[in-house]
């Protein structure tokens, strides 16, 4: 049994996971994607969330349409161990199955792929991941004690970037439910997690212009949780 099998096996684990925050209109009042997880969910029940989860083996398979901004790549290279290229297409996938938003660029390769279980519908557009087009923005950690344990890199990406009509959401499995486009002004009216919040509070710090030296980290190696910039 491989590592990653063994992880999946067990729980309380902590799996690598990719979470993707699609921005709109940041110029004038900016708008985030979020849906709200089912009531019966093991992890987050009925919590307004970015699409994301875990990044799964065979998203390692998918090449990427463009390489993602040297600056993106040395901040995953600096803090995984994991390729950077499987971060990026997971939350690319994410993105895909639970809002049927298709962030990617037009790529032939893609229809010589065999597709894996995850990526048909996706590879089937003729598109490959988009590494360009994500940003690096935080890492967190989730503490001891929770059902799932998740070590989630978050990306932020720009709704212009979206090959198709960012309000169509009829190709979106049932995992995330009311989705929509949420003005930050307005988010932390929603009941969301703590640690979503705070990601929302460094996007708002970012779009007003403050310098992002490193990226915020929520480490939880123990009972206490503490903020680290990498």
């Amino acid at each position: 049994m491989g590592q990653e099998d063994a992880r999946i096996l067990d729980k309380s684990a902590i799996r690598n996971a990719a979470t993707i925050i699609m921005l709109r209109d940041a110029g004038t009042r900016p708008r985030v994607l979020m849906g709200q997880r089912g009531k019966g969910a093991a992890f987050m029940p009925s919590k307004f969330v970015f699409p994301g989860g875990a990044v799964d083996a065979v998203d390692a398979r998918i090449p990427l349409a463009c390489a993602p901004t040297p600056d993106c790549a040395t901040r995953l290279a600096n803090q995984s161990d994991l390729p950077a290229a499987s971060l990026l297409a997971a939350a690319t996938r994410e993105l895909w199955e639970e809002t049927g938003l298709l962030l990617g660029a037009p790529d032939p390769r893609a229809e010589t792929i065999t597709a894996p279980q995850g990526w048909r519908g996706y590879l089937a557009t003729g598109h490959l991941p988009d590494g360009d087009a994500l940003r690096f923005v935080f890492r967190a950690i989730t503490p001891p004690g929770r059902p799932r344990r998740f070590d989630a890199r978050f990306f932020m990406a720009d709704a212009e970037r979206l090959a198709n009509d960012p309000d169509d959401f009829s190709s979106a499995e049932d995992e995330l439910s009311h989705l929509q486009w949420v003005p930050l002004d307005e988010a932390r009216g929603f009941d969301m997690p703590f640690i979503t919040e705070v990601v929302l509070a460094e996007i708002g710090a970012i779009l007003n212009g403050a310098a992002q030296p490193g990226v915020p980290f929520f480490n939880t190696p123990g009972e206490i949780s503490r903020f680290e910039r990498l």
